[in-house]
């Protein structure tokens, strides 16, 4: 199904009083970009985020603003550094010793030292965090692959009849060109009889430079390359994966053969055709510019 690489989507989710809303943006881009911005509190998750959101998109540039609300209670713990109460005692010692002094110091004196104790609050489940991040992108990249799918039908539709204009264009050519043979073989004809002044002419040398003509300007192999690439392209348009890149190319080998065909145009009516699909072709550059 063809997508655009254009779309919006937003998305919440809730869970134990943690809240996580989101946006996401995205426009066309050669590769897939992806941008987040967060709240550090939950920064640690910006990597997985990002390879969630690669598995659902494969090009375009992608802008994400996460925002976190924290309205659970908070569980606070309370941390005894034994180790650092050994040190003041150590130490307290020490000075009551060098300096004859009584030591005095009591149990809450102590706790009120520095780092003895501290209050700590319960970290966050890291695993309720993901999923409540996740439940976001889910409702956020749901809307944003519909928006990009509804903008992706609209190309996919403004290119087939884009196409069907190109093969008008191919038909006009193919019809055209025995006329313009006919045609240059008659001012052959009378050029020739202008030069000698003489109604016999050589009809082989005349076929010979008719044929050597013909084969000049034979665009045949164009026109059946060309033709082709137009059907390659429907095809593509009805694949389900993402194929961008692949229809890109194929505007490039479009392109080639056109202007093959206007290099050996002979005549005005076909340099115009092929002038007129040269803008087809890229209008339709244009356009797969914002197919994924």
């Amino acid at each position: 199904m063809i997508k655009s690489m254009t779309g919006f989507g937003r998305g919440e989710f809730e869970k134990n009083k943690k809240k996580i809303s989101l946006e996401i943006k995205t426009v066309n881009h050669r590769y897939c970009e992806v941008n987040i911005r967060m709240p550090r509190k939950i920064g640690f998750l910006e990597n997985e985020a990002r390879n969630y959101i690669k598995q659902s998109l494969s090009r375009g540039k992608v802008d994400i603003y996460i925002n976190y609300e924290d309205n659970a209670e908070k569980v606070e713990n309370i941390k005894y550094n034994k180790a650092l109460a050994q040190e003041y005692t150590k130490y307290f010692s020490m000075i009551s010793e060098d300096f004859g002094l009584d030591n005095d110091i009591k149990v809450s004196h102590m706790s009120r030292y520095p780092d003895v104790l501290v209050i700590e609050e319960q970290e966050d489940d890291l695993d309720e965090l993901w999923s409540i991040l996740k439940g976001a992108l889910d409702a956020a990249l749901l809307q944003l692959v519909e928006s990009r799918t509804a903008e992706g039908k609209l190309l996919k539709e403004d290119i087939l009849i884009k196409l069907e204009i190109m093969e008008q264009s191919i038909e006009f050519i193919k019809t055209k060109v025995p006329d313009i043979i006919k045609a240059y073989k008659e001012k052959l004809e009378n050029r020739i009889k202008d030069l000698l002044e003489n109604p016999v002419i050589d009809e082989s040398r005349l076929a010979l430079e008719v044929a050597m003509f013909a084969d000049k300007s034979c665009i045949d192999e164009e026109i059946v390359r060309l033709l082709s690439h137009i059907q390659h392209m429907r095809d593509s348009l009805k694949s389900q994966e993402a194929v961008g890149r692949k229809l890109d190319f194929l505007t490039q080998e479009m392109n080639r053969e056109a202007n093959t065909i206007l290099s050996k145009a002979n005549a005005i009516e076909i340099s115009n055709q092929a002038l007129d699909l040269k803008t087809v072709i890229e209008k339709i550059r244009e356009q797969i510019q914002n197919i994924e």
